[in-house]
């Protein structure tokens, strides 16, 4: 996990403790959650969108534009 090992992921946690306290690390811990499902959930939509805006619009090649006339 990113060159990470146990003991590294131990210090950062208990300095993340003595700087937030022990009462605020689940609040952080669910809103850092809530914001990846958001993220991960509007990267789908958007990947959907895209895939139904593709499907919808055929293929235009060049023969297939119209001069404009002046």
């Amino acid at each position: 996990m990113f060159g990470i090992g146990m003991p590294e992921l131990l210090v950062i946690l208990f300095i993340c403790l003595v700087v937030f306290g022990a009462k605020r690390l689940p609040e952080i811990g669910s809103g850092l959650g809530k914001g990846i499902k958001n993220f991960k959930n509007s990267l789908s939509d958007a990947e959907k969108e895209l895939k139904a805006a593709d499907a919808k619009e055929p293929d235009k090649t060049p023969d297939d534009k119209v001069e404009k006339k002046s």
